[in-house]
This record gives structure tokens, sequence and C-alpha cells, in this order.
């Protein structure tokens, strides 16, 4: 507990006072009253923004709530100050400290709570069940990722019932020799599955775990290649829902030009790449992860300590099943998810293939997928007579039980997401970039890319950092300014980041429930990995700007700052023992 504390509190500390920081006077702003500098104001809830409301003869009445205005202001107090970022702050002080995820979660909520509602008791509890958990578990998007990740589950549970997963294991440990092979195996296939960071997490987990268990390879290892292959991989891969994303922020329909022009300026997404690479290869630990790679490497525990799915894993007998019970429900899988998101998209209507997936719905997309992929599998498994019919039905709420841990988790950070949007968070965020955007163009790729990791960090959303300071910066530079695209860039490298460290991000609670891993455990020992990487990148866009700023070419920044990310590798091995 005190080496936590010792750990983890300064740098809270740091984010706390950047944070306070962010008070500095914005630029001045349109009609729109929620884009004035330090606004107070949020959309009327009655009319919908619009100033009128129908009454009952369906006339067009001016709203009496807002008196045709459109916005009204926000019941709170603490809307759009340091305040605001409170409530995540406290959520992942706790968790880092205590370890305990749920309970840390829920008071960061019920801070939340407190401060829209200044204070008052039955105002806190509305909000927070109403608007915080109740909203998160209604949302169609988020019931859309839940249905996938339960029906993932039933057909994980499934394929080990079958012997697949086992019988997966077996080949594996034939034909991969050693533990960096089966390190290197999980990152080409975290690669590989660059559709969605989602689906990436839990087919990459699910398909892995077999063979780095039968290699000794910690499940917080597991974890960390599992987390650094999804976002990271996503958002420099042009046919992703990530680039879908980051299309649909971008303003004057140029998004999708904008993600292909700013993937060599990611440096964070790549230059995390070659780290975990570069690790793996040189058999390179540092941090709480060296231990729980000795105590696996030595001792055999996985682990070292608390197993959240303990018991969820029931392996068939010895012999049962082949490789291909493992291999083809996977692929179907993976075939019916790719179909599912060009369908939401429009694509069986007329649309191009990638305009279709540019316009994907993911949730919509995975749980199509995922729910023709399940009855597919249900069907092969009884054709091969692999169980009976009771058994695989009796693998359904097995499966939903296997996730229950990711569900809560991604409730409760999905409600402290509301929580921080209630209270203004964005604007807080917005006017302070606004404000930095004046003399100092040299040292802005910077700026933007810490504070895209701080907002990450703090709400756990990449696409609602994306939301925020995309259009900022395309209202700060003209595009064919080289600057906007590094800015863009680190826009989008900042906002992976903070997912990457945040422990109430959806995609690390993700890699968590991928490999299996407690979740804490897998924040804190990924942690001094991203900031590590994190620094290296930050480095790199000082250079780049630097670079831009005095005509050079922007694009020798990525070679700079490989050559850093390999420097700083050799730095640490040189003072860390190497994981045979």
């Amino acid at each position: 507990m005190k080496n936590l504390r010792r750990r983890f509190l300064p740098l809270l500390a740091v984010c706390m006072l950047l944070c306070a920081a962010m008070t500095v006077p914005a630029l001045a702003a349109g009609e729109d009253l929620t884009e004035a500098a330090g606004t107070k104001y949020i959309e009327c809830g009655d009319c919908g923004a619009a100033g009128v409301v129908l009454s009952e003869d369906l006339e067009a009445v001016t709203c009496e709530s807002c008196g045709g205005v459109g916005y009204v202001e926000s019941p709170s107090g603490f809307y759009n100050t340091f305040w605001s970022l409170l409530p995540p702050i406290i959520a992942i002080a706790l968790a880092l400290i205590t370890k305990e995820v749920y309970s840390s979660l829920f008071l960061g909520i019920l801070v939340g709570g407190l401060l829209y509602s200044n204070f008052a008791f039955e105002a806190t509890i509305l909000h927070v069940f109403n608007d915080g958990i109740v909203a998160s578990v209604t949302d169609s998007y988020n019931m859309g990722i839940l249905i996938f990740l339960i029906i993932l589950g039933s057909m994980v549970c499934l394929m080990n019932k079958a012997g697949g997963s086992a019988a997966f294991g077996r080949w594996a440990k034939d034909h991969i020799k050693s533990r960096v092979g089966a390190q290197l195996a999980s990152v080409l296939l975290g690669v590989l599955i660059f559709i969605d960071d989602y689906f990436n997490c839990l087919t990459v987990g699910s398909v892995m775990r077999p063979i780095t268990d039968k290699h000794s390879i910690s499940r917080a290892k597991l974890a960390y290649i599992i987390d650094a292959t999804a976002a990271p991989v996503c958002i420099i891969a042009p046919i992703s829902s990530w680039a879908a994303a980051v299309a649909g922020f971008a303003e004057d329909g140029q998004g999708f030009n904008l993600f292909l022009r700013a993937i060599p300026y990611n440096y964070y997404a790549l230059l995390t790449i070659v780290m975990m690479v570069g690790m793996i290869v040189m058999k390179t630990e540092f941090g709480p992860m060296a231990g729980y790679e000795r105590n696996a490497r030595e001792k055999g525990d996985l682990f070292s300590g608390s197993n959240p799915y303990a018991g969820a894993e029931d392996d068939a007998p010895e012999g049962k099943g082949t490789v291909l019970d493992l291999v083809l429900p996977v692929v179907v899988l993976i075939i019916c998810c790719v179909i599912g998101m060009i369908y939401s998209g429009g694509f069986f209507d007329g649309e191009g293939f990638i305009t279709a997936f540019s316009n994907s719905d993911a949730s919509v997309g995975l749980m199509l997928g995922s729910a023709f992929a399940l009855v597919f599998t249900l069907v092969y498994y009884l054709l091969r007579r692999s169980m009976s019919f009771k058994e695989m039905m009796g693998c359904i709420p097995e499966g939903f039980k296997a996730m229950v841990p990711a569900i809560m988790i991604l409730t409760f950070a999905w409600s402290l997401k509301n929580m921080t949007d209630s209270l203004g968070a964005k604007f807080f965020v917005r006017d302070f970039v606004r404000s930095s955007a004046g003399g100092l163009q040299m040292i802005l790729p910077l700026i933007v890319f810490a504070i895209g990791c701080l907002l990450a960090f703090a709400t756990g959303t990449s696409w609602g950092t994306f939301g925020i300071l995309i259009p900022i910066v395309q209202n700060v530079f003209s595009m064919d300014n080289p600057m906007a695209i590094v800015c863009i860039s680190a826009c989008m490298a900042g906002a992976v980041c903070g997912d990457h460290c945040s422990p109430i991000s959806d995609t690390t609670i993700m890699a968590s429930a991928g490999a299996q891993c407690d979740h804490v455990n897998h924040v804190s020992t990924q942690l001094p990995y991203a900031i590590t990487c994190a620094a290296v990148s930050g480095v790199t866009y000082l250079i780049a700007g630097i670079l831009v700023s005095m005509g050079a070419p922007g694009l020798l920044g990525l070679p700079i700052g490989i050559v850093l990310m390999i420097g700083a590798l050799f730095v640490i091995r040189s003072n860390h023992p190497s994981v045979s």
C-alpha cells in the first residue's frame, strides 16, 4: 500500500496541478452560448436548444424554460470549472491506492452527483441513478456493447467446453517454442484484428490465453499486449471504427483524408508498437510488471494475486476437440462482425465499402455479427457432436457470468463519464486549448498531446477527446498548414495515450476482460510502460513542432522518435535484468 502511494500520488498531484492551470481565459466564440468562454450554459432540455416547443394544438410557441434562446444555466455551481475533473481524479486515485475498482468508481460517481446537485441529498441520488447508472445501461450504443460482451463470453465458454481452446494450446505448445514466440504471436494477432478495439481485446485474449499460459506468461503481460495492440493499432488503421469516428468528428467532410495524412505523425501509437516489440525481443521488463513476470516464470503463478475470473474457464477433458473447434468460430466471428459493421453503414443499401465502414455503428455491427457467429458455433458443435444441446445451452449463462466483472466496471465507467459530462469538463478543457493557441505554435503539438492525455485519462474516453479537440484545432489552423496535421495527430495520440493509462477507460477494461486479469493489476503494471512511451512521444512532438515551424519536413519526427524509443529501451535494459 505504501509503495503504491509513493508511486501514484505524485503523478496524480501533477495531473491536478496541470488541470488547475487550465483556468486560463479562452478565446471569444460565436453566438452559440455553449461556445462562450467560461460558459455556464447548457442546451435547454425542454426544447432541445431550438427555442420553441409545440403546444397542445401542435403550434410552435416560445419555450418558457429558456425564453426562446435555446439555452439554460446549468444547475451546478461547479459547471465548467476545475472541479468538474474531481470525480474521475478521485475514482482513479482510489482505484490505484486501494485496488478496489468497484467502490472507487462508485465514490467518483457519487462525488459527481454531489457537485452537480450542489450537495442536495435528493438531487444527488436522482442524478447518480437516473442520469448516471440507469442512463448508461439504457443507452442503445452501450447496450449493444454489453450484448456483444455477453455473446463473446458465451462463445469462449463453448470453445472451452468443446475442447477447442485446449487443442489450440496443445498445437501451440508444439509449434511455438518460446516465451518470445508466444508474445510475438499475440502481437501479430492483435495487429491483424484492427477492425475495432473492443473486438480486438476480447478475441485476442480468447485465442492467446491458452498459448501464453503454456509458456508461463503472466496475465498482466498478456493484458498489456492486448491493450497495446487495440487502440494504438485501430487509430492507425484506415479501415477501423476509430477511423470512422475521427472522420465523423472532423469538419468540412475531409475527415478521412485528415486521418490518412495524420498516420505518420501519430507518434504514441507507432512508438507503443515499437516499444512493445522491442521489450519482447530484448526480454526486458521493468516496474511492477517485472515482478509479475518473475512469478509466472519461476513459480507458475500467472496472476500474482487475485483472479476475478477464477472458475470461468472450464476446460474439456484432455484430448477432446481439435484446433478447428477454436479457429473456425473465431474466423466466422471476424467475418460476421465485419459484415455487421458495413451493414450498419449502409453497404447493402448501395454505399461503397469504405463509405459504409466510415458510417458504421460499431455497437450495432458487433452485436449483430457476434449473434450470427454464436448461432453458427452452436450449429457447428451440434453437428460435430462436441457436446449435448443441454450442455451448449448451459454455456450461455456461464459466459454471461464470466463477463460480469467487465460489465460492472464498464457500467460504472460510463456512469462516471456521464457525471463528468454533466459538470461541463469538456468545455473547461476546450477553453484552455483555445487560449493556448496564441503565440505558442512551436510547442502547440506538445500542448495538445498533453491536454489530450489528461482529458482522456480523466474521462476514460478517446472518442470524446477527439470530439472536443479536433474541431478546435481545425478552427485554429487552416488545413493546408503543416502544423495543423501535426496537431490533429497529437489530438489522436494524446487521446489514445490517456485512454491507455486510464483505469476507467473501456478499452483498458476490455483488455483486462480479454486476458481474464485483475483490472487494477493490469492498470498498475501497464502504467509505467505507457508513461515511458508518452514521455518519448512528447519529446517527439516538441521536435516535430520545431521542425515544422522552421519549414523542415515534419515527417522527420517519426524516425527521430523511433531512435529515441530504441535508445530508451537500451537504457531500461541496462538497468533491469533480462527476462529469460
